[in-house]
């Protein structure tokens, strides 16, 4: 009777041990087609990014909506030289060569995929010079990382301070009483969209604060910028960017009658692929590379021959392990 039991007992256990068995391996088999579904998923929503709308984080004039990935750092340098044409330009000046209007090296950083941290120095080109650039650039949207989402929308912002000597008479760009006024800001939202392999297009509205101004100019000033990319060949683009402008009448009428017009920046450009870098070379009537300078102070004009030679140089360097 005791040996039946145990028999009984031992069938029992070696079912028990068989169903356990049993429903490990299937659980195990469903996690494991739970986890392949997952990575799947996730390598399809990958799929559907929108890569490269625009080959750097730089136009002509412009920020694109771009983002340095993360641990990998961008050094550039943008230079822009002298009039072409008219009174300033010409062969006696080598058509702009023989000078320089604005000069500036920055690194920017990715934090992550989306956040950039960036830091420049700028010659700068209007009487306030001797710059020096803190930026933050933030990736909001993704064009194609929600279901119908058509634009990639990125955020950008900066703060601008002067180390130059204040200029010791009043009521000038260069006079500064306290460190506030050596300050200017400049936010901006660019909206882009990658409409084909070939062409990218976006828009930009900006703001730009200078803490300090001389009598009736404006500390706020308002633009709204369009740009585009158009691919021409595989490691040749045609790019450009322009900001119309917006100030009030009596910043106008006050610089008029000092003899000076505000004009709309406008830039056109090549852009060159050139295995691990990225090289621009640059047409535009502004004379300051940083949006601080260049929305609000742009005096030069395409129609004199008042547009410039320039370049921007873009070399990345990781430090992914």
């Amino acid at each position: 009777m005791l040996m039946e039991i145990k028999d009984h007992v031992s069938y029992i256990v070696m079912f028990v041990m068989a169903l356990c068995y049993s429903g490990f391996s299937i659980a195990q088999s469903n996690l494991s087609n739970m986890l392949d579904k997952e990575i799947s998923n996730k390598e399809n929503n990958r799929r559907h990014f929108v890569y490269a709308t625009f080959k750097g984080t730089h136009l002509v004039n412009a920020n694109t909506i771009e983002t340095i990935k993360g641990r990998e750092l961008d050094f550039r340098v943008s230079h822009r030289f002298g009039d072409i044409g008219g009174e300033f330009g010409g062969e006696k000046r080598f058509f702009g060569l023989d000078n320089s209007t604005d000069i500036k090296i920055s690194f920017d950083y990715g934090i992550s995929d989306r956040l950039n941290f960036g830091i420049a120095r700028a010659k700068g080109a209007t009487a306030v010079r001797q710059l020096y650039e803190a930026s933050l650039k933030f990736k909001l949207i993704r064009q194609g990382e929600e279901e119908g989402m058509p634009i990639t929308v990125t955020a950008f912002s900066n703060v601008v301070a002067t180390s130059m000597p204040s200029n010791v008479k009043p009521n000038t760009p260069d006079h500064f009483e306290k460190f506030q006024d050596r300050l200017s800001f400049a936010g901006e939202l660019m909206i882009g969209c990658k409409i084909s392999d070939g062409l990218s297009i976006m828009v930009m509205p900006v703001f730009v604060h200078t803490n300090y101004v001389i009598a009736n100019d404006d500390n706020n000033v308002y633009a709204i910028g369009v740009a585009g990319r158009l691919k021409l060949t595989r490691r040749m683009s045609l790019v450009a960017d322009y900001y119309k402008v917006y100030r009030s009448q009596q910043s106008i009428d006050k610089f008029k009658a000092d003899g000076l017009t505000f004009y709309n920046p406008l830039g056109a450009g090549f852009e060159f692929e050139t295995g691990g870098h990225v090289f621009d070379l640059t047409f535009t009537n502004c004379t300051a590379i940083l949006e601080n300078q260049f929305i609000p102070y742009t005096t030069t004009t395409w129609k004199m021959g008042q547009f410039r030679w320039g370049f921007n140089l873009s070399r990345i360097f990781s430090f992914k392990k």
